[in-house]
């Protein structure tokens, strides 16, 4: 299998605020759009986040069509935690996790947008691998 790119697509009831909130807080672009659908992306990450209305006729399978994106967390790593969480200060996000740094090295605060969708930056303190085994939530 070769794989040419990855996405996590999240069921939202206002595609808009959470798309506000990737592009306005964490520099996504969009990269396509539609009625009830955008997908943001960012060169460095790796991957796209998708948003999706809750309830659109074309999500399958049809269970999906009252879920929403609750209990999953949309981690970033980065070089600096400290100034991504003076930076979200300055810019009036509401932080739910102050900055922890974990046992295992892992150092990180939490953000929700609109939708309640959990955003982690991530900086690792000591290599991820040694992490292995700890239960880190980010890679």
């Amino acid at each position: 299998m070769r794989v040419t790119a990855s996405a996590v697509s999240l069921n939202v009831d206002d595609v808009e605020a959470s798309a506000s909130f990737l592009r306005q807080h964490f520099g996504f672009k969009e990269a396509m759009s539609a009625d009830g659908f955008v997908s943001l992306a960012r060169p460095d990450v790796g991957f796209n986040v998708c948003y999706l209305r809750t309830g659109l006729k074309s999500l399958k399978p049809e269970s999906l069509k009252t879920r929403r994106a609750e209990g999953l967390i949309v981690a970033f790593v980065v070089d600096d935690i400290d100034a991504e969480y003076a930076r979200i200060q300055e810019e009036g996000v509401k932080v739910l996790t102050p900055i922890e740094t974990e046992p295992w090295g892992e150092r990180y605060f939490q953000v929700a947008d609109a939708n309640g969708v959990i955003i982690q930056l991530v900086q690792w303190m000591h290599a991820p691998d040694a992490a292995a085994g700890h239960g880190g939530s980010a890679a």
